[in-house]
């Protein structure tokens, strides 16, 4: 069997390598919401026409795609559906599902009941994490279930209103989530990839929203988590605490993910505003120290991209500004005027940025310029609210509406 587990390991700790044109987790191959060139329509056309549409269930899950199939996570209450479909076709070919009683907190009454965790697809596994903390291995040919854990005991909504929702990662070759709640406090965990046995356990605060992110601080691998009120750094071999930031938020929504540029780690929250911090470690002590603020830049439950020395943002200042943020100062290189809505997901490919609001407008502004220059607008792509990231692969723009998932025709 520990044979059979490390084999099991090393196909999945190279499977990031290929293929290209796969999405296998939230924010894409490499966790920074950056498109394959290979993916990018030679021209943007001039209508987004739809090839294919299917009802999966309510969820801000984005989708992930690993071969020729989509993998969504989503919900019929009380069941949560994980369902793999045809890229091609948007055939169902499997679908599982299995009951999670989730109670939101009253004033979360607006928000679908998720679930808010993207898959993981990587070898031959699919890691799903729902709304209550049940973490699950499945196999993407068949749907079988290869193993679940489920932590839903220490998800307490009277604070935490939307439950668990950050998404899953692969690390050292082990399967990195984050449970609990600010009543039971949080846990961070390294779980076999083969089995669900947990390898480590972190422990400290509940977890905010935001998923984590692994970085290269010198010669250290690091997982940076946030919590409800923290910024934690953790050793990615062993899960022991090296330092750990106050990032306090009255509302406990720690939700953008972090961003990290080789030197700086930029994080954001709807009351905190954006943050930059350099981590050095000096005579064996980890330093981690604010090198700039801007209070005016405030995101929400949008993660920017980082390119061009510039972070490329959604604030949800007046309405809903898009934001360009010079990386090394904090200085707004451009900002819009406003009411670009209360949300939009962001995408970064060679010559653009993408924004997907949640009113389903797509937009396409020019990357490394003075001001905002939008070259193209694609307006009402789907059939409803559109709060889940969405995914480009060769020929397609994969968009999760409300309900539902849409292949858009991009051509070649």
């Amino acid at each position: 069997m520990r044979v059979h587990g490390i084999a099991v390991a090393a196909v999945l700790a190279m499977a990031f390598t290929t293929p290209a044109q796969d999405w296998p987790q939230w924010r894409g191959p490499a966790r920074d919401g950056a498109v394959a060139t290979t993916a990018i329509p030679k021209a943007w056309p001039a209508k987004l026409e739809t090839a294919w549409r299917v009802e999966l269930g309510e969820g801000y899950s984005s989708p992930v795609v690993s071969g020729n199939r989509v993998f969504v996570h989503s919900r019929r209450d009380p069941e949560e559906l994980v369902s793999a479909v045809d890229l091609a076709t948007g055939k169902i070919l499997w679908q599982q599902r299995y009951t999670a009683q989730f109670a939101k907190n009253q004033y979360a009454s607006k928000m679908a009941k998720g679930p808010n965790s993207t898959p993981l697809a990587i070898g031959n596994r699919l890691f799903t994490m729902g709304v209550t903390g049940v973490v699950s291995a499945w196999n993407p040919a068949d749907g079988a279930l290869l193993w679940r854990k489920d932590y839903s005991a220490s998800v307490d909504t009277s604070k935490l209103f939307c439950g668990t929702a950050m998404s899953p990662m692969m690390e050292g070759g082990a399967i990195i989530v984050q449970v609990g709640s600010d009543i039971h406090g949080g846990r961070i965990l390294a779980l076999d990839p083969a089995t669900g046995a947990e390898r480590w356990t972190w422990r400290g605060l509940g977890p905010g929203y935001a998923s984590p992110l692994a970085i290269n601080a010198g010669n250290t691998r690091l997982i940076v988590a946030m919590t409800e009120g923290s910024i934690e750094g953790l050793d990615a071999k062993t899960g022991a605490s090296l330092w750990s930031v106050p990032f306090p938020d009255e509302w406990h929504e720690n939700i953008s993910t972090p961003v990290w540029n080789g030197s700086h780690l930029f994080i954001s929250g709807p009351r905190q505003g954006t943050h930059a911090y350099s981590i050095v470690q000096a005579a064996g002590k980890w330093q981690v120290t604010e090198v700039w603020k801007n209070p005016d830049v405030t995101m929400y439950m949008s993660t920017p991209v980082l390119a061009d020395g510039l972070l490329y943002a959604h604030s949800v200042k007046k309405k809903g500004q898009f934001v360009a943020l010079d990386a090394a100062t904090g200085a707004v290189r451009w900002a819009t005027e406003g009411r670009g809505g209360e949300h939009a997901s962001i995408l970064l490919t060679p010559a653009n940025i993408l924004y997907l609001t949640n009113g389903a407008d797509l937009i396409l502004a020019r990357r490394a310029t003075d001001k905002f220059t939008e070259e193209r607008r694609y307006d009402d792509i789907a059939n409803s609210e559109t709060y889940a990231l969405p995914v480009i692969v060769p020929g397609a723009l994969l968009v999760r509406d409300s309900t539902g998932l849409a292949r858009l025709k991009l051509g070649s």
